[in-house]
């Protein structure tokens, strides 16, 4: 079996190049990214391409799966540039695998695409999937989903996956994230420090987690296997401040939405961080999801708790925990977030 990964380098990416090379059902791995590497295997071929600008066409013959994992956090000013990336470059990937015969396309959607629910009551893969339309992610997210709905109705021969993951930690990846979500200067305050005094949180913010190694193998059951449609992949129950508090050692601060909603807001104007309050806004709104049928129907379960994927994110901060992929690795301690740093540690 012939795959095509893109995204290859990134957060989740790497770890399912991996999974996937050593899988007996797979012969080959195309490991695509923006800057290839990373992963020395012989059953791995890296290629360079910018979904943005470049036709995959070529590297999609006799492929048997792709799995599109590539994505752009950044500029979250610019929505237009990530629009471009995200959903144009999505699109025309996807054509290209369709007029290239590949037998099946599983994509990275995301909770952030499902649509807002106020209780902890777990959702399936049901509900629907109309995002909170305040950030781009949810939007792009949210799109792509109608996408592959009529690829589903146009083109029955085509199995199409779409994984709904939750948020996606693991200890190489830390630092990349702490840039697209906290920015430079803030990133540069966290890194080492695994305790904090106090830990402020939005009061009704939880969330779900899962580590990428978990995730990678959820991936590798969907490409060598039969499934269709989407999965909710998850490990547990959602995090709230507690947890978090916990995972660093520090008090819980629980703050009333709105204050987390105004420094948010001050932040991002001054330009002291990079995240877009629509963002919070979004992740305040999202659904617990039930991941019974990944574990039914693609015999997935989580080797980590969400809470053991916390705490990997939290020994990240240690300054020597970098990834060896390319965009991934932190040679020299943190720097400035470039797009392809956000496009990796941000995949799936």
């Amino acid at each position: 079996m012939k795959v095509l990964v893109t995204g290859a380098t990134g957060n989740v990416g790497s770890a399912v190049v991996r999974r996937l090379a050593d899988n007996d059902a797979v012969t080959e791995v195309i490991a695509v990214a923006r800057r290839p590497g990373g992963l020395d295997h012989p059953g791995v071929r890296h290629a360079a391409a910018d979904l943005a600008r470049d036709d995959l066409r070529d590297h999609l013959e006799r492929v048997d799966a792709l799995v599109h994992l590539a994505w752009d956090f950044l500029p979250q000013r610019r929505p237009v540039d990530t629009w471009s990336s995200n959903v144009v470059g999505s699109v025309r990937l996807f054509s290209a695998a369709i007029d290239a015969g590949v037998g099946a396309i599983v994509h990275a959607s995301s909770v952030g695409a499902y649509s807002p629910r106020s209780d902890d009551l777990a959702v399936t893969e049901s509900w629907p999937t109309h995002a909170l339309p305040t950030a781009a992610y949810g939007r792009e997210k949210s799109y792509l989903e109608r996408v592959l709905d009529g690829i589903e109705v146009e083109h029955p021969q085509t199995r199409v996956v779409r994984l709904r993951s939750a948020f996606v930690f693991q200890e190489s990846a830390t630092h990349e994230q702490l840039r697209i979500f906290a920015g430079g200067p803030l990133a540069r305050l966290l890194v080492g420090v695994q305790r904090l005094p106090v830990l402020p949180f939005p009061r009704s913010m939880r969330m779900q987690a899962v580590h990428a190694d978990d995730l990678a193998a959820a991936y590798t059951a969907a490409t060598i296997g039969d499934a269709r449609g989407p999965f909710n992949i998850a490990a547990g129950g959602p995090l709230d401040a507690s947890a978090f508090a916990a995972a660093f050692g520090a008090r819980a601060l629980p703050i009333p939405d709105g204050l987390a909603r105004s420094a948010l807001a001050a932040g991002y104007a001054s330009r002291l961080v990079p995240t877009d309050p629509g963002l919070l806004e979004l992740a305040l709104s999202l659904p617990v999801m039930d991941t019974t049928r990944a574990s039914e129907q693609l015999g997935w379960r989580p080797l980590r708790t969400g809470r053991e994927a916390l705490d990997a994110l939290v020994a990240g901060l240690d300054a020597q925990a970098a990834g060896a992929t390319p965009a991934l690795a932190d040679e020299g301690g943190p720097r400035p977030a470039t797009p392809d740093a956000a496009r990796a540690a941000a995949s799936g």
